[in-house]
């Protein structure tokens, strides 16, 4: 394998790695840290750029391990067809080794491509369901703001009418007293008329 299939291949080792990384289930404010690390640090940001130019230079080596796949498929197809002539067993191993590296050399480069794809796809997507889990939880805030403000008007509410069952007995006591009083005056003056017309002497208010 030449050095640039080879930095490829770890290339390859390393989405992989960086892929089981992100999807592992971390706490909501330990994932939360590490995306907005990675979405923010310039570190990281240069990291990234330069992973994009390299992705640059694996796709132009996918196009090429193609064109080298068909055309020595191409050649195989025609030795086996005998149209070159071709019997010779080390020239069949010749090409079947070559038509084998081509085809390792096109899943390498395009899964490697792939995957770029998917941890593109995979990182947004985990940013946006973290942003998503933040509202969430800010509207969950505001809704437990909201029950308690409406548990506290509910208390006052209470408290209100209870001021006014009280503001309204003591009227009735009021009254009451203001009845009890006019009964006993009454009871008085009828007492001092029965006691005049008896020919009896008076009572007094104090008795």
């Amino acid at each position: 394998m030449t050095i640039y299939y080879s930095l490829t291949f770890f290339l390859l080792a390393a989405e992989m790695g960086t892929f089981c990384l992100i999807v592992l289930p971390l706490p909501h404010t330990v994932k939360k840290r590490v995306f907005s690390f990675l979405s923010t640090s310039p570190f990281v940001a240069k990291i990234a750029y330069a992973l994009k130019i390299s992705f640059i230079f694996v796709g132009i080596l996918f196009f090429d391990a193609l064109q080298r796949m068909f055309r020595v498929t191409a050649e195989a197809e025609l030795a086996k067809s005998g149209q070159q002539g071709v019997s010779d067993v080390r020239t069949e191993t010749n090409l079947a080794a070559r038509k084998f590296y081509s085809q390792r050399n096109v899943y390498l480069t395009g899964f490697t491509l792939f995957l770029s794809l998917v941890l593109t796809r995979t990182f947004s997507i985990i940013l946006d369901l973290i942003q998503a889990q933040d509202e969430l939880l800010k509207h969950n805030g505001e809704l437990d703001s909201s029950k308690e403000l409406e548990k506290l008007r509910k208390k006052a509410d209470e408290s209100d009418t209870l001021k006014r069952d009280l503001e309204k007995a003591h009227r009735d006591l009021e009254t009451l007293k203001s009845q009890a009083l006019s009964q006993a005056a009454e009871y008085d003056r009828l007492s001092d008329d029965y006691n005049k017309a008896s020919g009896s002497s008076p009572r007094s208010k104090s008795d």
